[in-house]
């Protein structure tokens, strides 16, 4: 086994991990290995932003995981796609930059994350991002992370705007600006009609640099300890097992599935189920793979009575060639948005002070997300309750690191997330029904006219019902007793080790999680630096298990 040294190792080069790459080399003084399953970014649809139907199913660049059978969901495993490669799930998204509410983030602060509020957090927003409509008091002009608006609108996307009006809610031009409530086009994760992903904006500028190693095909199964320190990763690279260790600390960033995973088969979990299994325990931390949050997106579907959808595009060799001339020339058209054009935040639950679904309107209709579009005019009006209450686990099965994960959703087990399915799949249909509209939707292809009461809405919801790709919490951060991490992101109870991904996060947000994610990371980064300057000597912090 070859063993080398580093000041940092960082496991996973996705959303969090290129963030953290960059900024924790970018001084020079520290030596940083970024080690990353998946391969380098070199596939072409993985830049193209409708490359996100080349690599959804794609068996190199996806891990295309499958849940459990959800017993809420009648016994269906539900397939997660998320980022293998570098980039992670940033080179694979919808590419659709929303941050969430202020209250989201007013809630982490509330439950003892200190530094962690809305104001705290802002300040990182802005500086992770180089928005086309430059600086303002919401947006900055000089990050590394391209964020643009759509060139062009479309007449579909138009007559839903008009539509949501007349249902009286009101047009929003910027969902990251002062109100995230209201109907309009996304901002997207491009520049100049290419997708930016986090190895693109971060790690590209980085690589050459001597003190960061990027290493691909290396698959981390397990974290060498020294006592109660992370010491250093053990990881497979072609066929053979090799060791890097960490002078300073660890740096776990393989996302809310594969973060749990690899503490637990560490030893770090809750130790009657590390036991079961065969696993040596090093640390009894009960929170680990526990409170697993996700969207679940409900995905209504309709004929449209004019040839103007992405379908109809698909269908046509002319238009196909057209939609590649057009991206080739101008870097504009269908080529260069992806699948969603615009969103709606609005609320359906009488107690809720804010927007708590979210709808993704695509011009465009498949029998799932990223699949073959059907043979005819169509659309899809995606909606999902942005702060559900059900919680699921993810949990190892086996002490082999390469075998497969369990996943419990358990969607749709609170009472609340089964009213908000209900209530948003018929507002979803008044919406459709608006004046506005009448001349473009022509027939409601799902759920279909036949399905009715509330108890065949949320039968249609189980059996339909699908991730919109936003798993959360599985190792939350907090000082209660399922929390895995402090408010700097350390891990309770171990010295040297440190989670930065969406994992963190001890509620999911109101909306999509890849800016929140590299706001994330920028400020992991800030604080791990921070912390190192004032203890030259490795860090340790051996707090009690809570």
């Amino acid at each position: 086994m070859n063993s080398e040294n580093y000041d940092f190792v960082i496991v996973g080069a996705g959303s969090a991990g290129c963030v953290l790459g960059n900024r924790l080399s970018a001084s020079g003084r520290y030596s940083v290995l970024l080690l990353e399953a998946g391969p380098a970014d070199r596939y072409l649809w993985i830049h193209i932003p409708i490359g996100y139907a080349k690599t959804m199913f794609h068996p190199v660049y996806n891990w295309g995981f499958y849940t459990d059978p959800d017993p809420n969901m009648h016994d269906r495993r539900v397939y997660w796609p998320r980022g293998r490669g570098l980039g992670g799930s940033s080179s694979i998204n919808g590419l659709i930059y929303v941050r969430g509410q202020a209250q989201d983030y007013e809630r982490w602060a509330d439950a003892g994350n200190a530094g962690w509020g809305w104001h705290d957090v802002l300040p990182y927003f802005i500086k992770c991002e180089h928005n086309t409509r430059g600086a303002s008091e919401y947006h900055g002009s000089s990050g590394p992370l391209w964020v643009s608006d759509i060139g062009e609108k479309h007449e579909l996307m138009e007559a839903i705007i008009r539509a949501a009006a007349e249902r009286g809610v009101p047009f929003n031009d910027d969902f990251n600006g002062t109100i995230q409530e209201g109907v309009g086009y996304y901002q997207l994760t491009t520049r100049n009609g290419w997708r930016c992903s986090t190895a693109t904006a971060y790690l590209r500028p980085a690589r050459r640099r001597a003190n960061l190693r990027i290493e691909t095909g290396a698959h981390a199964i397990g974290i060498v300890f020294d006592g109660r320190r992370a010491a250093g990763i053990r990881y497979i690279q072609r066929g053979r097992e090799r060791e890097a260790r960490a002078t300073h600390e660890v740096i776990l960033s393989a996302g809310s599935l594969q973060t749990p995973q690899l503490l637990q088969i560490s030893g770090v979990g809750n130790a009657k189920q590390l036991q079961v299994l065969g696993i040596p325990v090093t640390h009894h931390l009960p929170g680990v793979g526990e409170n697993l949050q996700d969207h679940l997106q409900l995905r209504l579907m309709y004929k449209v009575s004019k040839p103007i959808t992405i379908n109809d595009d698909l269908q046509s060799p002319w238009r196909k060639m057209r939609m590649g001339i057009k991206w080739i020339l101008f870097r504009r058209g269908p080529l260069a948005i992806g699948i969603n054009q615009g969103g709606m935040f609005t609320r359906m639950l009488k107690e809720s002070d804010s927007p708590d679904i979210q709808f993704h309107f695509a011009t465009v209709s498949a029998e799932m997300a990223g699949a073959k579009p059907h043979p005819w005019s169509g659309c899809t009006f995606s909606v999902c309750q942005l702060r559900p209450l059900s919680r699921g686990t993810v949990f190892v099965r086996s002490r082999d690191p390469r075998a497969a994960l369990g996943i419990q959703p358990n969607y749709l087990s609170h009472d609340t997330d089964r009213r908000c399915a209900v209530a948003s799949i018929k507002y979803a249909r008044h919406l459709a029904a608006a004046p506005a509209l009448r001349e473009y939707l022509a027939e409601e292809y799902r759920p279909g006219s036949a399905v009715r009461s509330d108890e065949e809405l949320l039968d249609w919801a189980r059996d339909y019902g699908a991730t919109i790709f936003h798993p959360s919490g599985t190792c939350k951060m907090g000082c209660d007793p399922l929390a895995v991490v402090d408010a700097r992101l350390r891990v309770h109870g171990l010295a040297g080790l440190r989670v930065v991904d969406c994992s963190i996060m001890p509620t999911l947000v109101s909306g999509n999680t890849n800016a929140p994610v590299i706001m994330i990371a920028e400020k992991a980064s800030d604080m791990i630096l921070q912390d190192h300057a004032a203890h030259p000597t490795p860090l340790v912090d051996l707090s009690p298990t809570i």
